[in-house]
């Protein structure tokens, strides 16, 4: 079943990544010569040990090595790299991961921030737009001289979501006021029911209108209530906002989630969304403001760029085309510069980061890209294979995890790890060309061989869902019906909005979000603590000893005493051995086992 390369070309020449027998994970001491200044494509089933060998060997050890050239000062500031279980392994150069982890960000992050294109459109304004503001910085929402003073530059405000502050099937006495600390037993509660002012016992539908504006808004709608409130009274919105919105105080946890669900984000009321402050927002260019190209598609942005020929600009005309053509080329024009990086998917993360490198006259280097195609419609996946060749063609090696056959066929070289997932995977059984591994005895060159046909009748719906006249980002007011019952599947170009359509699904129904950020950003967390498991997994050995379940536990008493249950160390950690006679840990005699990992 194994067909494996041993040599090449590039290898005899000495230009290729030699790696001997590495153990990373479930990698079974594999040997193997990857070419350098290649597009070379991993594949394999789930589980093989694609990502052990190209993100937790390769890329691991020369982000280690290059760490180790700096200084300490300097090392204890870069991220830190695990080194891989190997014992030997060369030809490294230095290595960049473009993986599909969503760009996040804060609510000041947007594509123009992160691609560096609002930075030039900046100095194109300060430049050329009238009238003259002078420098750049009068132009950034992430500087006071430049932000609306409204919003802080962040296009939003955060207002009270009324609509959720009270139950009006219930009386003050019911806890009619959902605001925690405004209910019955809750510190305010006394503000509003004990003075005379309000019928503490009859549900809030039968009140008055009147006097449910004057519970939430006081003023002149409680002065105006046959009982008067006493002096100084603050309606539950006032009291709500002065609490938890006015105030310069660290917040605590509690109040930060009392205000997620309590209030909600609306669009600036000054700057309209646009972040600047109105000197910035009155200066023209061509008769647009900068909020309005910001606003553009990249690539009507770009027609409109072009257009621009004035000397005093051109350097940053210049510079401005070249990012925003990167961005087309990709296939990212149909995104705004004002595009919250907190709403991009995954792969539109991925290819953002990817135009940070297109410009790039470094060569040499290893670039590593985790499934670049996942996620993308088939008319847009020759645009990223175009854009992998580019950057191989630039003088770097290019490695690639993918399942993608179209990828495959455009590779210089295909390694597949496998044949199976876990133990049963980690071996390397075939290295060579697209066309050979179509003809394998392998798990993928099998697959590529397989006729896909439709599986199954379609099921009926039992029902509807209907989203109504959905307006977020690129959708126009679209109405759409989905059946229930059955699997849909959503489909389109990229930036057709996809996963825009999907959002509006999670907000106007109750549904569950499997997506491709992270499951834990806590650095104790394991697949069995993330699933539940872990629980009844200490609770059975901790009956089988007869300890306390706290013993398997890496966060309580069965932490390694060194890395406290951190993973992250290979020091000596206590025996288990006579755990049944003691529940604090004993060390055996001689040499105890090693953590190697196992917190």
């Amino acid at each position: 079943m194994t067909t494996t390369v041993t040599t090449t070309e590039a290898a005899v020449r000495g230009r290729a990544i030699t790696i001997r027998r590495v153990r990373t994970h479930n990698l079974a001491d594999v040997d193997l010569t990857v070419p350098r200044n290649r597009l070379v494509v991993i594949v394999g089933v789930s589980g093989s040990g694609k990502s052990s060998l190209v993100f937790d060997t390769i890329a691991a050890e020369a982000g280690y090595q290059l760490n180790e050239t700096y200084p300490p000062f300097t090392r204890n500031r870069l991220p830190k790299w695990t080194r891989p279980d190997v014992d030997h392994i060369d030809g490294l150069t230095p290595v960049i991961v473009v993986d599909q982890r969503r760009l996040g960000g804060n609510a000041r992050s947007t594509v123009g921030t992160i691609t560096d294109t609002w930075t030039y459109l900046r100095l194109l304004y300060s430049r050329v737009g009238t009238p003259v503001l002078g420098e750049s910085n009068r132009f950034s929402f992430n500087d006071p001289t430049g932000m609306c003073p409204t919003c802080s530059g962040l296009g939003e405000i955060v207002v009270s979501a009324v609509e959720r502050f009270l139950d009006l099937d219930r009386s003050l006495a019911e806890g009619a006021i959902l605001v925690p600390g405004f209910g019955n037993g809750g510190y305010w509660y006394s503000q509003y029911a004990d003075i005379g002012s309000f019928d503490a016992d009859t549900p809030l539908r039968e009140w008055k209108p009147a006097e449910r504006e004057a519970l939430l808004y006081g003023g002149e709608a409680a002065a105006a209530l046959g009982h008067k409130p006493p002096d100084g009274y603050e309606g539950v919105v006032e009291r709500f906002e002065r609490i938890h919105l006015h105030t310069s105080d660290n917040l605590s946890e509690r109040k930060q989630d009392v205000i997620r669900r309590f209030t909600r984000a609306e669009t600036c009321p000054d700057c309209a969304g646009e972040r600047l402050n109105a000197a910035a927002r009155a200066v023209t260019l061509r008769g647009r403001t900068i909020g309005e190209l910001s606003r553009l598609e990249i690539i009507e942005l770009l027609e409109f760029v072009r257009t621009i020929d004035d000397s005093r600009a051109a350097p940053v005309v210049s510079a401005l085309v070249g990012r925003l053509e990167a961005m087309v080329t990709i296939g990212l024009g149909y995104l705004a510069l004002a595009r919250a990086t907190t709403t991009l998917s995954g792969g539109e993360s991925q290819r953002i980061k990817l135009v940070r490198h297109l410009g790039s006259s470094l060569t040499e280097m290893t670039y590593v890209v985790d499934e670049p195609t996942v996620g993308l419609h088939p008319a847009d996946v020759e645009t990223m294979i175009d854009l992998l060749e580019r950057l191989r063609d630039s003088g770097n090696t290019v490695l690639v995890v993918e399942h993608d056959p179209s990828v495959m066929a455009r590779a210089d070289q295909v390694i597949e790890i496998g044949p199976g997932a876990g133990s049963s995977g980690g071996r390397l059984v075939f290295q060579g060309t697209f066309d050979r591994l179509r003809t394998a005895d392998t798990p993928t060159g099998r697959s590529l061989r397989r006729d896909i046909g439709r599986g199954h009748p379609a099921r009926e719906a039992t029902g509807r869902l209907t989203i109504a006249d959905a307006c977020r980002n690129n959708l126009r007011d679209l109405t759409v019906r989905i059946p229930t019952g059955v699997l849909t599947v959503f489909t389109g170009v990229a930036g057709s909005g996809k996963s825009s359509l999907a959002a509006e699904l999670v907000d106007q129904y109750d549904a569950t979000v499997v997506d491709q950020r992270p499951v834990s950003t806590n650095r104790r967390s394991t697949p069995i603590t993330y699933a539940g498991i872990a629980p009844t997994l200490r609770r059975m050995f901790a009956e089988h000893n007869g300890v306390p379940a706290s013993l398997f536990s890496a966060n309580s008493a069965g932490a390694c005493p060194t890395c406290t249950g951190a993973v992250s160390c290979t020091s000596t950690s206590p025996s288990w051995t006579d755990a049944r006679s003691s529940a604090t840990p004993a060390t055996a005699a001689g040499s105890p086992p090693r953590c190697s990992g196992t917190p």
